[in-house]
């Protein structure tokens, strides 16, 4: 037969296709005392291109049977073969039936091991040190037990307009949350440094805890809503679109998920909002009259008024801002505003209409960034000294 001139074997594996696979995992942790057990479960079924995505445990709707017997499996197949160290045993699970199915073995932390020790409160690589010097595990099986839940989410320099296509370049401008006992961040860059073609584009992993699934969504929904990346692309926006997403946040989860709601979850970019328009041309003109805000916009007979313009793709966007005596007055886009606001750095404190504004305002060249309320909006600026600026005197 062909197969026997092709591979010098007549045996055939034949595998089982699953139409709504899930994606679970099983930390496993062996010693060379005949310990062995297992730390639950993680749910990887949220992939593009079969990377996965967002990981969380323990894993959603999951029975406490399964758990086990998951559990239980894993550390038959570790002490099958005299495993030592820190394993994943993967499995894949049919989401219409419960069944679960081995996949294989990485014989190594997995990048998603935050989780499990969110959930443990135990530290993976310490066991694994413990264990390397010939120690006994920490724990046995009877105390070992889940606190609550935790999500990770990979923060990759990706384009997911694009087919989620590498992005490479320098990060011009990086502000992260605020890592606490509910926050962690791992990740090795810092704003300035470069993501090179030569390695995986990673930057970093957010994992955040709660006490309950929900609350967990909720501190990575505020998280990603605090992570301002520029120079480079991101998945950042696309992330907290699933966090966020009905499918994900009910725990119904297989790993068609981003493929079946593809276009709810990968929207064409939405056009400026006046509002952000009005943001964008406040921190211009804050920008532009350092170091002299005192008599910025001051004239002997009248009032200033600057025109700037901003372009996102092929569309051009005008704004007038008229400088007066408590702040501006701003008319964009058929909409007027009254204002005031300050800018350090990058940040942009405002008040537009009488509503608060925190916002952040990345200016790298041409390229403007607004962060505001947890979006981020990119445009070109347009020169200055081109066709767009224009001062009148009322």
């Amino acid at each position: 037969m062909w197969y026997c001139a092709s591979f010098g074997d007549d045996k055939v594996l034949v595998e089982k296709y699953l139409t709504r696979p899930r994606h679970v995992e099983i930390q496993v942790f062996a010693d060379k005392l005949g310990g062995c057990v297992y730390l639950f479960e993680r749910d990887c079924s949220v992939q593009r291109r079969h990377q996965k995505v967002l990981e969380e445990a323990p894993a959603p709707h999951l029975p406490q049977a399964t758990r086990e017997a998951m559990g239980e499996a894993a550390v038959a197949a570790a002490r099958a073969v005299g495993y030592v160290g820190a394993g994943t045993v993967e499995f894949i699970m049919d989401v219409d039936t419960g069944k679960f199915y081995f996949m294989e073995m990485n014989t190594r932390l997995q990048v998603e091991h935050p989780v499990t020790e969110m959930i443990t409160g135990q530290d993976l690589v310490a066991w694994q040190l413990a264990v390397a010097a010939g120690g006994a595990l920490p724990m046995k099986q009877d105390q070992l037990a889940i606190r609550g839940h935790a999500i990770e989410a990979r923060i990759y320099a990706e384009d997911p307009d694009k087919g989620f296509l590498p992005s490479t370049g320098a990060l011009l401008h990086l502000a992260t949350p605020v890592e606490s006992a509910h926050v962690r961040i791992d990740t090795g860059v810092e704003q300035g440094d470069a993501i090179s073609p030569f390695y995986d584009p990673m930057i970093a992993k957010l994992i955040v805890w709660g006490e309950t699934r929900e609350a967990a969504l909720r501190q990575m929904d505020a998280a990603l809503a605090q992570y301002q990346i520029v120079g480079l692309s991101s998945n950042v926006s696309f992330l907290r679109r699933i966090v966020n997403h009905h499918s994900f946040a009910g725990g119904n989860v297989d790993t068609g998920l981003i493929a079946r709601h593809h276009d709810e979850l990968l929207p064409p970019p939405a056009a400026p909002t006046a509002r952000q328009l009005a943001l964008l041309a406040l921190a211009e003109a804050l920008a532009q009259q350092a170091p002299y805000p005192a008599a910025a916009g001051w004239r002997l007979n009248g009032e200033q008024t600057r025109r700037f313009a901003f372009r996102q793709d092929e569309e051009e966007y005008r704004a007038a801002l008229r400088h007066q005596t408590n702040g501006f007055a701003i008319s964009v886009e058929g909409q007027s505003f009254s204002a005031s606001a300050q800018l350090n750095g990058c940040q942009l404190h405002a008040v537009l209409d009488g509503a608060a504004i925190k916002a952040a305002v990345a200016r790298h060249g041409a390229q403007r960034v607004l962060f505001e309320n947890g979006e981020r909006l990119a445009v070109e600026w347009v020169d200055p000294y081109g066709t767009y600026y224009i001062i009148t005197i009322h």
